[in-house]
């Protein structure tokens, strides 16, 4: 069996790291150089960087920000937010980045995930997707886009489908009706995204437990948990995740 990844997010807002729940009043949590060194040296698997305004304000990637972050970790690390054209997506791997999350940038031009993966690699290009239940759509989620802010008329399962077919080579899903809860992940959306795609499938929003995590690595079929809150409230280290995980038979690195 696939050894199952760690991920941890750090939203960032104006250089600085941040959480919310459902996507809402975020509050200043740190410096996100300073938290990448230290998730770092407790051994997380991989590391995501989304700038959370870049969208919703019209601009591109901080890349001084990205490549002070990269200079602290030597596992893969995923930048998004912001990124909106083939320029972008080079210029954010030369500042330091491994793969780059395309979201509402790849909504509002999708062939960026098809110009992206032909130059880079599929391995490269990730979709990033928010997510939330809504009974008006064929598999009962909608897309949102700019930070959560924005509905589409995009159905989660069928843009999926049409990212990876583009190129995405895989698909970091993040619950918007679970985010910042650390109530548990959404299985029911990342079951059926993961049983849909023949790409990775990292599950987003929700953690607050090992047990959570071991349920969306189970029965939520998830490659790949993404942790924030969980850790950026100190309750847990990566560590500690990893040894209860593997206590319950999940595989890790």
């Amino acid at each position: 069996m696939l050894k199952k990844r760690i991920v941890i997010c750090l939203d960032v807002k104006d250089g600085r790291t941040t959480k919310g729940i459902k996507f809402k009043d975020n509050v200043d949590i740190g410096d996100p150089v300073e938290m990448a060194a230290e998730y770092y040296r407790q051994g997380v698997d991989e590391l995501v960087f989304y700038d959370i305004m870049a969208s919703a304000r019209g601009r591109g990637p901080i890349l001084d920000l990205i490549s002070q972050v990269a200079s602290q970790v030597f596992i893969p690390f995923c930048v998004g937010g912001g990124i909106g054209s083939l320029d972008d997506i080079c210029s954010t791997i030369a500042a330091g980045a491994e793969k780059v999350s395309l979201n509402s940038q790849a909504v509002k031009n999708p062939d960026l995930i098809r110009q992206g993966a032909r130059v880079f690699g599929n391995q490269c290009i990730v979709l990033g997707m928010d997510a939330a239940a809504d009974a008006a759509m064929p598999s009962g989620y909608r897309v949102y886009i700019n930070g959560g802010r924005t509905a589409t008329e995009l159905d989660a399962l069928e843009w999926a489908r049409r990212a990876v077919e583009l190129g995405s080579g895989e698909i970091v899903l993040n619950s918007i009706d679970a985010d910042g809860t650390k109530n548990g992940y959404e299985l029911t959306l990342t079951r059926m995204i993961s049983e849909a795609v023949p790409v990775p499938v990292i599950a987003s929003g929700g953690g607050g437990t090992p047990e959570h995590l071991a349920a969306v690595l189970g029965d939520g079929k998830a490659d790949a948990a993404l942790v924030a809150s969980m850790v950026h409230s100190g309750e847990y280290t990566v560590s500690s995740i990893k040894n209860a995980l593997a206590a319950r038979g999940i595989p890790v690195r």
